[in-house]
């Protein structure tokens, strides 16, 4: 068994000896942390390759490096499967929101100067950031992105090679074409040739797709926190897999989410009716929701010195944040959870999913027959009539009413504070529901409902409630991932999410509106 990780820092590239003892053992918990380059092949592979162990190597800390010093994927363990860094994508620095905005697609459009002024910094700033911290400019870690997933593709489906350029982003297939065989020396066709798919994209308009991630992930405890919460005709959750109805409306398609076989390191991704120009933003969204470029080095090197922390993170080490497919269902959610129980604010929230999501011509399965309302379907809703409480359907309208004027938003250049902010501007929505938001809807790391009562009667563990105020002075030693602190803390005190789900609410009456009763909405 290999020795515990230390723990590797966002902007470094791991020490010498531990990317040559990672790549000696394949360490899969260094899968995507670095790169292992072949000098005599010019070829680059993750740390977990199963080639023999070549003596001539350097490292590179981002795939992107690798490719702009002339390095090739391996075809064999396939670099475009391991997890990104989710330690530079995570939290509010200037280079972990360039990134995140470029996953989103910023640069396929848009010129490096917008992308420097939506993260507040200069262009040239901008650029010898990246070059410094991920050794590469920030076009060359878009057009690696745009490969490797255009790569994935080629490797694992039936998919036209048409279809292929459009969904990595290509605007053109002579494009693609002249990108592809520039950077790795080969045609896309030549790619598949003599080469058995892994997947298949056939008559029944079923994509299957392979997503990594860094182990250990709990799986199970995700879809345990997903099935208290999954709603009924949008959503189904069973004891293997997540499926759901997403959009747009013109449309409809489904995914299903499940463990891949033989204990690969990966869920598997199977995609009904979806086009294929969302391919990669469906994909983005997805290893947000399901927190799958999560470093649990890092985050338990971060929490693990608290006394109260580090047997929860010993006991359940896999434990990831679960975020929400859309921001403003888990915003309508937060809401309508405030100071009732998860069983009471799922049942309204099913009955508002079904009064006025978009019901589907024929149900793609049982359970998956209808869209969660749209921004524009709540704006003006008589909300009262499903049960809602006139302050809570007011706060709906207004969170519906703010969306479409663009008074807050879920983009990915928000810091915490400037997001939580614009949101406890809106009326209804206190500090403890913008957290909740930023928790779920961002996956943001960071975030901390300190007002939440679960919380502040966990930490002691000892039958006695904390204060807000002496909660968050705790809790500050845990930054830069709070989040992984709350989410352990509210599993620790739910055992079994599903059966807690069932039990009512305590009856507590709270100067704020939207202080928690329940740990979870």
């Amino acid at each position: 068994m290999p020795s515990p990780a230390p723990h590797v820092h966002a902007d470094t590239l791991p020490a010498w000896q531990v990317c040559e003892q990672a790549r000696r053992t394949r360490d899969p918990r260094f899968d995507g942390l670095f790169f292992t380059a072949v000098l005599s092949t010019r070829i680059y592979c993750r740390p977990v390759c199963p080639a023999p162990t070549a003596r001539r190597v350097v490292y590179f800390r981002h795939a992107a490096a690798a490719e702009a010093a002339g390095y090739r994927p391996c075809l064999r363990c396939r670099p475009e499967l391991s997890p990104d860094d989710g330690s530079w994508r995570r939290g509010d620095a200037a280079l972990a929101r360039a990134l995140k905005l470029i996953d989103d697609g910023a640069l396929a459009e848009q010129p490096l100067a917008a992308l420097a002024q939506r993260v507040g910094v200069g262009e040239r700033q901008l650029r010898r950031l990246f070059v410094e911290r991920v050794g590469v400019a920030p076009i060359g870690v878009h057009g690696t992105r745009r490969l490797l997933f255009a790569k994935q593709l080629l490797t694992e489906t039936t998919l036209p090679i048409t279809q292929v350029a459009l969904a990595a982003g290509f605007g053109s297939l002579r494009r693609f074409n002249d990108a592809f065989r520039t950077a790795y020396r080969l045609a896309p066709r030549d790619l598949r040739k003599g080469r058995r798919e892994t997947a298949a994209h056939n008559a029944r308009d079923v994509l299957t797709l392979r997503l990594g991630y860094r182990p250990p992930y709990d799986f199970a405890a995700m879809l345990d926190f997903l099935r208290g919460r999954a709603l009924p005709g949008v959503e189904v959750v069973d004891e293997h897999a997540y499926a759901r109805v997403i959009g747009p409306i013109e449309q409809p398609g489904r995914l299903r989410m499940s463990a891949w076989p033989n204990g690969e390191h990966a869920l598997k991704l199977e995609l009904h009716g979806v086009a294929t120009a969302r391919l990669l933003e469906i994909v983005q969204r997805l290893r947000r929701m399901f927190d799958l470029d999560a470093d649990p080095q890092a985050i338990a090197g971060a929490l693990s010195s608290d006394a109260r922390l580090a047997p929860l993170l010993a006991q359940r080490p896999g434990l990831r944040l679960p975020s929400g497919w859309d921001g403003f269902e888990i915003a309508v959610r937060a809401i309508i959870g405030q100071q009732v129980s998860v069983a009471a604010a799922r049942t309204l929230a099913s009955r508002l999913a079904q009064k006025y999501g978009r019901a589907l011509p024929q149900p793609f399965a049982p359970g998956l027959a209808h869209l969660f309302p749209t921004p524009e379907a709540l704006v003006d809703a008589d909300l009262e009539t499903i049960g809602l409480i006139r302050s809570r359907a007011q706060t709906v309208r207004g969170v519906a009413s703010a969306l479409i004027e663009g008074r807050v938003d879920f983009r990915a250049e928000r810091t915490l504070e400037d997001f939580t902010a614009r949101w406890v501007a809106l009326p209804g929505i206190g500090p403890w529901t913008a957290q909740y938001i930023a928790l779920r809807a961002l996956g943001h790391p960071d975030a901390f409902p300190v007002e939440d009562l679960v919380l502040q009667k966990a930490l002691p563990a000892d039958g006695t409630r904390m204060t807000a105020k002496a909660l968050g002075a705790r809790a500050q030693a845990w930054s830069p991932w709070r989040g992984y602190a709350v989410i352990h803390l509210w599993r620790d005190c739910v055992p079994t999410p599903v059966a807690r789900a069932e039990k009512p609410a305590r009856k507590t009456r709270t100067a704020r509106s939207d202080t928690r009763v329940e740990a979870t909405a």
